[in-house]
């Protein structure tokens, strides 16, 4: 109700300023304690008891500033991140837009961040009871190993994460994603696995969408050898599908609304090759209960935004856990476990 009133003041701000503003006014809001978890909502994957279904996707916390305070907005958990051994400033600004006609974001921030270390003392501090805290781990931009810049970003980040998820997945580190080619993978994952060592800490592998099917069977093979605890699907795309803004032909990773689609055949594809054998997150344009949802039947055990929150603002995941509830009861589900996968085909 009282975002559509802010949200033409925060439009006529840079992307990024209005980013830092919106984090500075919620580091003021008191870390509280979380409510009791929603029966029909509350649901263990990887052996997490996540309180809702609903979480924040890494980009938008990338210094766990205020992780710990998102569960006033109807968060299930957040994902901070994407952090890296060394701190970097990231790519030359102005480096966020937004799309208002397309309902979108285009983003090449490059892995701005703080650094592990800096993380580390802010998280030792900060409330978990009641919270499930991700942190998402990337490689430095001019890093001359990158693989042993995740090993380190397991061995830092581990202990103090309910789950770590390994971002191969942005378009804005040149080189990156080719890390999600089979033999890159494959040295990858046994180098993170091996720096997590007697470290129980989930490890989750998040993905692209701009992936072929040899690209999705070699990925499959790998998380499936390597014992990966999930797939998160996806990130920012860097297809052109038509774009109505003036800012469609910046460079950089699209998010928001035109990813909808692609997104959810993404997790189709995944939840096709692998069955029921490892969980799935789903992320990439939503921004409705519906969407949400039927990305769950689709095969997600969880689902994440951000970029649906710069339109529809910071409550979102409130009104959507609302209207889950609401379709969980229509189809006749005690529990959001029961729907995952429902409209996949049998494996």
């Amino acid at each position: 109700m009282i975002y559509p009133f802010f949200r033409p003041l925060l439009f006529r701000l840079d992307a990024e300023k209005a980013h830092h503003l919106t984090l500075a006014a919620l580091k003021w809001l008191p870390a509280g304690t979380p409510a009791e978890p929603d029966s029909a909502l509350s649901t263990i994957v990887v052996g997490i008891h996540f309180p809702g279904p609903v979480g924040l996707a890494a980009g938008f916390d990338k210094d766990g500033i205020v992780a710990e305070k998102m569960h006033h907005f109807g968060y299930g958990f957040s994902e901070l991140g994407t952090l890296t051994p060394l701190p970097q400033a990231g790519n030359p600004t102005p480096r966020l837009f937004r799309l208002a006609e397309d309902r979108a974001v285009i983003n090449r921030m490059g892995f701005n961040n703080g650094g592990q270390e800096e993380a580390k003392k802010r998280l030792t501090r900060m409330p978990r009871t009641g919270r499930v805290i991700g942190i998402n781990i990337g490689a430095n931009k001019d890093s001359v190993d990158r693989i042993a810049d995740y090993a380190t970003g397991v061995r830092n980040m581990a202990p103090l994460a309910d789950y770590l998820t390994v971002n191969i997945s942005s378009p804005n580190t040149p080189g990156l994603r080719a890390l999600q080619d089979r033999k890159a993978l494959d040295e990858l994952l046994g180098a993170v696995m091996d720096a997590r060592g007697a470290d129980l800490t989930p490890i989750f592998l998040k993905v692209a969408p701009d992936l072929e099917p040899a690209d999705i069977d070699d990925i499959a093979q790998c998380v499936t050898d390597h014992k990966i605890d999930a797939l998160i699907i996806s990130n920012t795309t860097i297809t052109s599908p038509p774009l109505h803004s003036r800012h469609a032909g910046e460079a950089g990773g699209l998010s928001g609304a035109p990813l909808h689609d692609l997104a959810l055949q993404r997790l189709r594809d995944f939840r096709a090759k692998l069955g029921t054998a490892m969980p799935l997150i789903g992320a990439g344009g939503i921004s409705n209960a519906e969407q949400a949802y039927a990305r769950i039947r689709a095969g997600a055990s969880l689902v994440q935004l951000y970029s649906a929150m710069v339109y529809e603002g910071p409550w979102l995941a409130a009104h959507i856990n609302q209207g889950l509830k609401q379709l969980l009861a229509r189809d006749g589900f005690t529990n959001i476990a029961q729907a995952v996968g429902i409209d996949a085909p049998s494996h």
